[in-house]
């Protein structure tokens, strides 16, 4: 049996990274979160990856038109679907504490049973079809995605998360990123391993 590759490349600090814009970028979430998530240290291994990723995030959560919550049922269903568990518990992290995800919504994604909400389950729906129809959802999916009061816009916000999560679920699983002490609490495994 064929094991996974796994990168070797260092896990870097403001120190040991060359690129002054990903240096910049790591002193910033320090301040910010307390911490430079292994994740970011893995990224600044290519400082356009970092920059890609802090961008389009930045992006997506600034000007989506979704709302916290309905950002956090984005980035957990896309990043359960690609089995990432660094995002699974990072996002469940910020989804319960800082997006007000409620607990039911969260155990739901986490577990990939269906949302009570309608809307935030018209949501996800679309985002699983976006993602493993690679953009290419079918009529009928689009249309309950647009009865649930969503908007054609939303379609390419949606593209955009799938972009940030594909760059960050992949550089997770190209290192098999160790998972944060403060993500800890929300670890997650997928169901079956890729």
């Amino acid at each position: 049996m064929n094991a996974l590759a796994k990168l070797t490349l260092p896990l870097l600090t403001e120190e040991s990274v060359d690129d002054p814009a990903a240096r910049t970028a790591m002193e910033s979430t320090r301040k910010s979160l307390g911490f430079v998530p292994n994740l970011y240290a893995n990224m600044a291994n290519s400082p356009g990856v970092l920059d890609t990723y802090l961008t389009g995030y930045k992006h997506f959560r600034t000007s989506s038109g979704f709302t916290p919550v309905e950002q956090e049922v984005v980035f957990l269903t896309i990043s359960r679907q690609n089995g990432c568990a660094y995002c699974m518990a990072a996002h469940s992290l910020v989804g319960e504490r800082m997006s007000g995800l409620s607990a039911p919504v969260l155990e739901a994604l986490r577990d990939g049973k269906p949302l009570e909400d309608a809307r935030l389950q018209a949501l996800s729906s679309f985002t699983c079809a976006l993602l493993s129809r690679r953009g290419r959802p079918l009529k009928d999916e689009l249309q309950t995605f647009l009865v649930a009061g969503f908007s054609e816009r939303h379609v390419l916000e949606i593209l955009l998360a799938i972009s940030v999560k594909t760059i960050s679920n992949y550089t997770n699983h190209l290192f098999d990123t160790e998972v944060d002490e403060a993500f800890g609490p929300y670890n997650w495994q997928p169901m079956i391993a890729a």
